[in-house]
């Protein structure tokens, strides 16, 4: 028992360091637009939002917490199910873990928690079992498939719409590991490693507060100040077809002047028809009108 104990703990603390340096990563190679584009700017709008510090906490709370279950159950949960079950890595896309018997083939797909899937993802993984379970066929054992969530309480068999179990928190633990105590041994034994790896995530945290409220004031505010937010939900939102010909009416207007031509708006429609002869006429006129 001792030594599993610390085989656990040190298999915790590398899981835990995985997850930091993924963490971390994240976080200092984000942009400001590319959070932007993920996130409701009605909602940020709605309550209230107004201050520069304000949406940039905001942004990056929502960010890097979904982020984080996505990196946590990969770099954490997922490595600790696969060694301590004993289990091999699955033959197939979407399966993490093959647990295989005389009798009986357990596929095991590791998810954070239980609160990551919508209707098309739960359907996706069915699909990937049924695949599976084609493949494996000429084994003839019985089949399991098993949606395992590293934390909760969901439990539920088969349906007539979802082909696999769902098994969450202590009862997949124990189910991987035979030890009812093992979820209690996932969080006692990670000791101190979080509050070391605090201090150095803030470093960067900080970084990414500074970046942001930078390219917030110089690209989505007012001369006053205040936040622009029909520039900011024009970003989030617009259709791809007129944010493209927005770009390129811009360019063509640059390609005109370096050729010391005015820019009027008949030359930035014949210039846009060279480089782009199936854009719309009507969008080409009505961004040339709104825009120049």
């Amino acid at each position: 028992m001792t030594q599993m104990k610390y085989d656990l703990e040190e298999l915790i603390k590398k899981s835990l360091e995985s997850f930091y340096e993924r963490r971390i990563a994240k976080l200092s190679g984000l942009k400001l637009r590319e959070a932007i584009k993920k996130k409701n700017p009605y909602l940020f709008r709605a309550v209230g939002l107004e201050k520069a510090s304000e949406l940039v906490e905001r942004l990056l709370d929502d960010y890097m917490s979904s982020s984080d279950e996505s990196i946590f159950g990969d770099a954490f949960f997922e490595p600790i199910a696969k060694i301590c079950s004993g289990g091999v890595v699955a033959p197939s896309e979407g399966v993490d873990i093959a647990l295989e018997t005389d009798r009986e083939y357990k596929a095991i797909s590791i998810k954070s928690g239980p609160n990551i899937f919508n209707a098309s993802q739960a359907k996706r993984m069915s699909d990937e079992f049924s695949s599976l379970q084609r493949r494996l066929h000429k084994l003839h054992k019985k089949f399991d498939p098993v949606l395992g969530h590293g934390y909760g309480r969901k439990i539920s068999l088969p349906t007539k719409t979802r082909g696999y179990r769902i098994v969450s928190g202590q009862s997949l633990w124990k189910e991987l590991t035979g030890d009812s105590g093992f979820y209690l041994k996932l969080i006692e034994l990670m000791y101190d490693y979080p509050r070391e790896h605090r201090m150095e995530f803030e470093k960067e945290w900080n970084k990414a507060v500074n970046r942001f409220e930078r390219d917030i004031l110089n690209d989505f505010a007012m001369q006053d100040g205040s936040i622009n937010w029909k520039k900011l939900t024009e970003f989030n939102s617009e259709s791809p077809e007129a944010a493209l010909t927005k770009a390129e009416v811009q360019k063509a207007i640059e390609e005109i002047q370096h050729n010391n031509l005015t820019a009027t708006n008949k030359k930035i429609q014949e210039q846009l028809l060279k480089t782009r002869s199936k854009a719309p006429l009507y969008l080409i006129n009505k961004f040339v009108s709104e825009n120049v």
